[in-house]
């Protein structure tokens, strides 16, 4: 029996738009109707695999519970980062945690943003290196290279890779992300795999390279998890000895140091989706070159990628050649493919500039939904609300607005001060400002309703929450 540990923590800012700080790409639906996390997920289950281990944030602490929810898994358990330190304290937390119990259970660990459509041929190479970590290894796993990925680091063997048939291979070495020249080079030969971040071994074996190699970790990773507190079915890691742990990956932490790895290569196809480019791959691109999505017309174009994420809003693309355009409700990307790894330098140079654009997805995602904004004015806000079914916002006052709120779909139970009412389709209620209120869904089906704030100052911070059933403060 093998435990996944997801991790799912990342921001994944070469894909923005679709991928920001409050809402990345891991929990986005870039390729089907599953989330890429959702799909990590589903290809670590069944007879082989144990509940899931889930590291992630505070903010992403629902989103995890209600994805998994949606595909019938139910995690083993979800440690809360108080902040991202990078993947190696995460792991070493993951083992820890595993070590309580059983301290010589495989643990697989893997990031929850990647693709392998073949999720059948990745668990096959999963078992082809259970018994060398049982054997106390350190196994990782090598994806065959198909094109010449500077984005990538590589694994160098220690042998020829053969058919590239999953098996145990020596490991010479971790090589950095290439130049063009280095990884076409290393393209020609049977010696490199591209590094997937993906790892298996015992609890214990990891453990005992944290101790060799990272034995500054040790401490304050232990401390966080034997300080940790539940909450609400999570486990929340202490923040203060959490702080305390070095920022750094397990690559460079352990990987790179340790002399008991074996690589097993995987002949699959496989990306991280690290860039609009890989998107433009995955999709499937026609005979021209061109791939699209959603509501996008491409008319006389070439090697291009065109996305709307917005039903509502098409987008059409004439004689574009090399170009990546994707669109969202509240900003559009248009960018030259050889510039796709550049992406990233966006959302600082928005930063800079104040705009929310830079982190916070137009959708806001909360524990009982979602709301987004559909107009703003000086002194008025127009927001869709989706409830979802059982769910209920914190009950709430406001110092500087007033709301009216209009159901479109199923029923709201609304409290205002010391009255509770059924709110219906097509009824509408008043929340004059300084009011104590609260709205819950008490049906079987998604409450969708249209909120209208008007007031002096309409921003998020301007709760004061006096019971909240999800213990946000």
């Amino acid at each position: 029996m093998i435990t996944p540990v997801l991790l799912c923590g990342g921001s994944g800012t070469r894909l923005w738009p679709l991928s920001r700080k409050s809402y990345p790409k891991q929990f986005a639906p870039l390729l089907g109707d599953r989330t890429l996390f959702q799909a990590s997920a589903e290809r670590l289950s069944g007879a082989d695999f144990a509940a899931p281990i889930v590291l992630t944030n505070a903010d992403f602490r629902f989103i995890v519970g209600e994805q998994l929810a949606d595909i019938g898994i139910e995690p083993g358990a979800v440690l809360i980062e108080p902040s991202g330190r990078n993947t190696a304290p995460a792991v070493l937390a993951a083992a820890l945690w595993l070590a309580r119990t059983d301290p010589e259970a495989l643990m697989l660990v893997a990031p929850s943003d990647h693709v392998v459509p073949d999720a059948a041929a990745f668990r096959q190479a999963v078992a082809a290196g259970m018994d060398t970590a049982r054997g106390g290894r350190l196994v990782t796993f090598g994806i065959k290279p198909n094109h010449a990925e500077t984005g990538y680091g590589y694994l160098e063997l220690d042998g020829d890779a053969c058919d590239f048939s999953p098996h145990p291979i020596g490991l010479k070495r971790f090589v950095e992300k290439p130049d063009a020249d280095t990884a076409a080079n290393m393209l020609s030969q049977d010696t490199y795999l591209w590094n997937a971040g993906i790892f298996l071994f015992k609890a214990s074996a990891i453990l005992d390279a944290f101790r060799i190699h990272a034995p500054q970790l040790i401490s304050p990773v232990e401390a966080a998890i034997e300080k940790s507190l539940p909450d609400l079915g999570f486990h929340r890691l202490d923040p203060m000895a959490w702080a305390e742990a070095e920022d750094i990956s397990i690559d460079y932490a352990v990987m790179e140091k340790a002399t008991n790895l074996s690589v097993i290569p995987f002949a699959g196809s496989w990306s991280d989706l690290g860039d609009w480019d890989a998107v433009w791959r995955e999709t499937g691109p026609d005979a021209r070159g061109v791939a699209t999505s959603g509501q996008a017309t491409a008319i006389d174009c070439d090697n291009t990628l065109l996305r709307s994420e917005d039903g509502g809003l098409e987008v059409v693309g004439i004689g574009l050649d090399n170009i990546i355009a994707v669109a969202m409700p509240d900003a559009v990307l248009v960018a030259d493919v050889s510039r796709a790894q550049d992406v990233k330098e966006v959302v600082s140079a928005l930063k800079t500039k104040g705009r929310k654009q830079a982190e916070s997805f137009p959708k806001d995602h909360r524990p009982w939904g979602w709301f987004e904004s559909l107009v703003m004015g000086d002194r008025f806000q127009v927001k869709r609300i989706h409830v979802h079914p059982g769910a209920a916002l914190s009950l709430q006052s406001h110092h500087h607005r007033s709301e009216h709120w209009i159901v479109v779909e199923g029923t709201a139970k609304v409290t205002i001060d010391d009255k509770v009412t059924l709110v219906t389709e097509n009824q509408s209620v008043y929340i004059p400002l300084g009011a104590v209120h609260r709205m819950e869904n008490p049906g079987k089906v998604p409450m969708v309703l249209i909120e209208v704030q008007t007031g002096t100052y309409l921003g998020e911070d301007d709760i004061i929450r006096y019971e909240d059933i999800y213990a946000r403060g």
